[in-house]
Order: structure tokens, then sequence, then C-alpha cells
């Protein structure tokens, strides 16, 4: 009932630049699409959420499980509030921001400190000049001969994927996120941390207040890890694998880093429901204003598109064994390549 329109006729494309005004076409937002996505988003977390609770007075594993399952609508809300931020989800920008501080608290991101730092991360992808917020710290081969062995263990331990993916999400969500780091320097950032941080101490204080610390500790903390951790590997697979895109900053083209920096990950029906299409990353880094329930579209309509950058789940496990950028090869390699070229 959505989406009824036609395929559009294919235009030729000869530069990255060149998708701005086609996928333009894409960019508004249909109310009523925005709230029903929102609503079976939120609806099942909430019910999960209660059923979860419920599991408690039966088991406390069955209450564990429950909750694992609704780390994946936790994520999706993660997802919609991302698109607030982008202005893509309503016309209306107050109602954006509004619903995406709301999702915030659940989320524990503080939304006007993320809105700021993923802002920065979409208009320096891909610069080696503007590397540090906002993204996973990627260093490259030159960098990395040039660092003491202190600093080589740490970034070592640091692209480590039980670091990186086990202890990472939890940090960041947890902790990192309490503060805007970065932003410091400006209040409004500093309000937009300390009121998502009330209302997250107050959501808990209502909680424990009615259950104790076992829906805490069982049902918040394990879907928001999970959540968390899901999240921290679609960002990473999103501009982490070998063939992706960095440039020094004279050489550096927004358009360019977007299409090909950015990466087409191919997961099944479910996964790409659950992920709100953010898998399809490199149309959404080329024009962040087109809401994630139209991305499918741009697929559709345009198939040079739907076959760039793809990458499947098992071809993206490597990735996370890539963690050096060689601007000769111009390729993101491991460690041990790495060590080859010096032998």
């Amino acid at each position: 009932m959505f989406d009824s329109s036609s395929s559009r006729p294919q235009p030729e494309i000869r530069a990255a630049r060149d998708w701005i005004k086609v996928l333009s076409q894409y960019r508004t937002p249909n109310a009523g699409r925005s709230w029903f996505e929102l609503a079976v988003t939120a609806v099942p977390f909430v019910l999960l959420w209660a059923l979860a609770w419920w599991a408690l007075s039966v088991s406390s594993v069955l209450a564990v499980l429950i909750s694992l399952v609704n780390a994946a609508f936790l994520l999706r809300l993660f997802t919609i509030q991302h698109d607030c931020g982008h202005g893509a989800f309503f016309e209306n920008r107050t109602l954006n921001d509004w619903l995406g501080r709301v999702l915030g608290v659940l989320t524990l991101t503080p939304y006007d400190v993320w809105k700021r730092s993923h802002s920065i991360h979409h208009s320096g992808a891909g610069n080696l000049a503007r590397r540090g917020i906002g993204d996973i710290h990627t260093a490259t081969v030159a960098e990395y001969r040039e660092m003491s062995p202190m600093s080589q263990l740490m970034y070592r331990l640091y692209r480590n994927p039980i670091v990186l993916f086990g202890f990472g999400p939890g940090y960041l969500f947890f902790f990192q996120n309490r503060l805007p780091l970065g932003f410091t320097h400006q209040a409004k950032y500093w309000v937009s941390a300390m009121c998502t941080n009330v209302a997250i101490v107050a959501a808990l204080v209502v909680i424990w207040y009615f259950g104790g610390w076992a829906p805490i500790l069982l049902i918040f903390v394990p879907s928001t890890l999970l959540a968390a951790t899901a999240g921290m590997w679609l960002f990473y697979v999103q501009h982490q694998f070998e063939t992706a895109h960095w440039d020094t900053d004279e050489n550096w083209q927004l358009h360019d880093a977007a299409l090909h920096g950015s990466s087409h990950y191919i997961l099944p029906p479910v996964l790409q429901w659950l992920s709100a299409n953010i898998g399809i990353h490199h149309v959404h880094h080329l024009y962040s204003r087109i809401p994630f329930y139209r991305l499918p579209e741009v697929l559709r309509d345009h198939n040079v598109l739907a076959q760039a950058n793809r990458m499947t789940i098992r071809e993206s496990l490597k990735s996370a064994r890539l963690h050096l950028w060689d601007e000769n090869s111009r390729r993101l390699l491991s460690f041990a390549q790495v060590r080859a070229l010096t032998d």
C-alpha cells in the first residue's frame, strides 16, 4: 500500500556526483509509512520486554533468551533514530529530532551528540585527514610503521575482534555515550548527554522499583549488549573492507568516497528488515536524506547500484582480519599482509 510506483528509466551515470540528482527523487518520506515502521518496531519491542519480565517468574534463562530476541527490535529502533538524525524519517525537522531524542533513551545514545558526530562521519568518510570522530580508527601502513612498539601494541589490541566487538560495544553505549566526547566545549551537547542520562537513570529506577535487579540484569543488559554488538558489526563492515576508499585531503572527493567507500551488505530478508536496510549503505552515504524504507526502491530502479560493492555475510567475516590501509595498493590489509610486504 506504500510503494506502488513503477520502475524509473535508468540514466547513464558516469561520475558518483551525477547520482545526486537521480537519488533526490527518493528523498521524500511517506508519513504513513514512517508511522507504520515505527509502530511495527516499537510495539514488538515493548511486548517482548513485557514477555521477558513475565518469564522471570518462570525461568531466568527464558527471560534472557527473550531479551536477546528483543535486541533485534532495539537495533531497528536505533536505525530509525539514525534516519531521524538525517532528517529522513519525517519531513518535519522538529518531529524527527524529538523522536530521535526519545529513542536515544532506549538506545543509550544522546541524540544531539550522536547527530553531530554522525554528520562529521558523513562529511569526511574516507578522508585520511579527517579521521577520529564518528568512525572506527584506521591507521595507514606508513603510520603504523612509524609508531612506537607500545603504540603498535595498543593499535593491534584495538583492532582485535575480541576487543572491537567483545568489549567495544559495551564500553561505547554504557560508558562513552554518557559524555559528549569531542564536543565538550559546547553547552548544547552537555544538555543532550545529561538529559539522556537522567532519563535513562529514571527509567532504570522505575524498573528497579517494580522488579528489582532481575529485569535490569537479565533483560535490559543482555538486549542492549547484543543490539550494540550487532550495530558495531554493521557499522564496521559498512566501511572496513578490502577495496574500501580512502584518500588524502587534496585527493578526496565526497561523492566518490560515499559510493566507493561504503559497502552493500547482502543480508537475508529477515535480517535486512530488522536492520532497516542499513546494509544498502553506499546509497545511504550518497544521499542520506532517503528514508530507509525507500532504499530498496533505488536498487530496484538502478541495477548499477544494486550490483555495486556487494558483500555477503561470508565475505564480511574476512573484513574482521583487515587492519591497515595501504596507500600504495589502495587496499585494506591485515597485519600479516603488511609484514609480508617487508619480508
